[in-house]
């Protein structure tokens, strides 16, 4: 899953120009590279800021999701997504270190503390899972 937020933009893949100002108005934009789609992205106007991802595969980020909600102890209708902060879900830095330490578990990684400190959402505990666990194979 990619996304970005802009107002306007241009990439060049393989000196094939594609410019994203077409789609702006509707919000969705298509982008197809070397014969290959990659489906209708969904901008959000953000005039000020740029942000490209690349996410974790979904079922990472689910799995992610369900350790933090245990950890935490979360009723079942606490939403818990990507983007969710674990400071904004109530985490204090003790609840963090245990949501590590669970995920290192789960997938049978092991996390550097720098690493550890730099994860503030749930998205960017799926991708330095993935980038781990990547590592590991």
């Amino acid at each position: 899953m990619a996304s970005f937020t802009a107002s306007s933009a241009s990439f060049t893949f393989l000196s094939t120009p594609i410019k994203l100002n077409q789609g702006l108005a509707r919000g969705l934009v298509s982008l197809p590279v070397k014969a290959k789609s990659f489906g209708p992205l969904k901008l959000r106007n953000a005039p000020l800021r740029f942000r490209v991802s690349c996410a974790a595969k979904p079922e990472t980020v689910e799995k992610v999701c369900e350790i933090v909600k245990k950890q935490l102890a979360l009723q079942a209708t606490t939403e818990v997504l990507g983007e969710s902060k674990f400071a904004a879900l109530g985490a204090d830095s003790l609840d963090t270190v245990e949501i590590v330490m669970a995920l290192e578990e789960e997938f049978g990684i092991s996390v550097e503390e720098e690493s550890a400190q730099a994860i503030a959402t749930v998205q960017d505990a799926a991708d330095l899972i993935e980038k781990l666990c990547e590592k590991k194979e």
